[in-house]
């Protein structure tokens, strides 16, 4: 039997609900069609129907009827050969929204969104908008949302506060949850700050501290000097060291080369190279090295995987310093190298403007699969040897 069951009409009252519809009902709505009263979806028997099989027809009466206490029933009259003239349910109406919250078990749910709209409109009415159109989000937040308020309230107050998260002094609420609460934060804070206290150039989660003011964790730069005869530190210990972003900046190394690797084990296994020194690099981005205006005078060496994601990080660096060159990144060492070959779970594929011919065409058979399916060769697998004959090269 297809007909309409109270299942079904809750089920339709459930879909309002997922929708925000019901939740947003509470909100005034000037000039718009008016959520309640609501006419149900009703699929009943037709003509035939009520003539052969009546006795489920007047089942399926009596069960829309037994649990009609959320919804109203408007009937029509139909007449039956033997039985006479009988009442059929014609139409569905949800009148209110407290009977549509009711029939689904949702009053309490919206209750404390209701309470969750009041303090906001107390507190901070520029979000009422925002809930407005994210009910269901506004109400998983709702143990979480007077900390969000403070917080926003706050930096009201303290625009580009020039601190760390770990120094704002709030009851109750700590960094961890300020860093964990970000991206939903940025949507609150854009709708609430003035235009002057958000720095709209800086976007994405990462740049969240940069964006509203706060100081953020320095960008910091690791080398290793492989010239013995100059040390940076006067010890006669490893030159392993790191720097800020705004220290490295400011040095003028007497150093012509400088190695960039991805891999800890070559940073820290790189051999002696007169006048040289060699960064561990971190994949994608480069801003902590961006600053350093003195290595556009020195000549750079990038040494990453041979692999598609390898060839886009070294197109990456050379958007910064174009004159970089690849080391240990050509079709010779991959060549030479069969046994380690591995493979890339995620290959990189768009274009790549800045390779030289040779290592454009390395990248598009890397990318088209024509040495072999996702193919790859991790530079930690490159023999010692290798990089011993292409530094001697150099």
């Amino acid at each position: 039997m297809s007909w309409t069951t109270p299942t079904d009409l809750r089920a339709q009252v459930q879909k309002l609900w997922d929708r925000g519809l019901l939740l947003t009902a509470t909100f005034p709505r000037p000039g718009g069609k008016p959520v309640f009263p609501r006419r149900l979806t009703l699929k009943g028997p037709d003509s035939r129907q009520l003539s052969e099989r009546f006795p489920e027809v007047r089942e399926w009466i009596n069960q829309l009827s037994v649990a009609s206490g959320s919804y109203r029933i408007e009937w029509r009259s139909v007449n039956h050969r033997v039985l006479g003239s009988n009442a059929v349910p014609a139409e569905i109406w949800i009148d209110t929204l407290e009977d549509a919250l009711g029939l689904i078990g949702k009053r309490r749910a919206a209750e404390q969104f209701a309470t969750l709209v009041t303090l906001t409109a107390e507190k901070q009415p520029e979000l009422l908008s925002w809930l407005a159109k994210r009910p269901l989000r506004g109400l998983q937040l709702a143990a979480d949302w007077p900390r969000l308020l403070a917080i926003i309230a706050w930096l009201h107050r303290h625009p580009q506060p020039g601190i760390y998260l770990r120094q704002i002094d709030l009851p109750g609420v700590h960094s961890k949850f300020i860093e964990g609460q970000r991206g939903l934060l940025v949507e609150l804070l854009d709708l609430v700050l003035p235009a002057e206290s958000v720095d709209t150039s800086q976007a994405g989660v990462s740049r969240f501290c940069r964006r509203y003011g706060f100081l953020d964790k320095p960008l910091r730069v690791r080398l290793r000097i492989l010239d013995q005869n100059f040390r940076l530190l006067q010890t006669t210990s490893d030159q392993d060291i790191s720097l800020t972003q705004q220290a490295f900046a400011q040095l003028n190394l007497p150093i012509s080369k400088v190695f960039i690797t991805e891999n800890e084990i070559n940073f820290l296994a790189f051999p002696q190279v007169p006048e040289a020194l060699v960064i561990f690099g971190a994949g994608y981005g480069f801003e902590n090295l961006a600053t350093a205006n003195w290595l556009k005078d020195r000549e750079i060496y990038y040494w990453g995987d041979i692999d598609t994601h390898g060839f886009a990080i070294l197109n990456q660096l050379r958007g910064i310093f174009p004159k970089t060159t690849s080391f240990l990144m050509d079709r010779r060492t991959l060549l030479s190298h069969r046994d380690f070959w591995g493979d890339e779970a995620q290959p990189e594929t768009r274009e790549l403007a800045r390779l030289n011919c040779e290592e454009a065409t390395l990248y598009a058979d890397l990318r088209q699969n024509r040495l072999g399916e996702r193919l790859r060769l991790e530079q930690e697998k490159i023999g010692f040897a290798w990089v011993v004959e292409a530094l001697a090269a150099i």
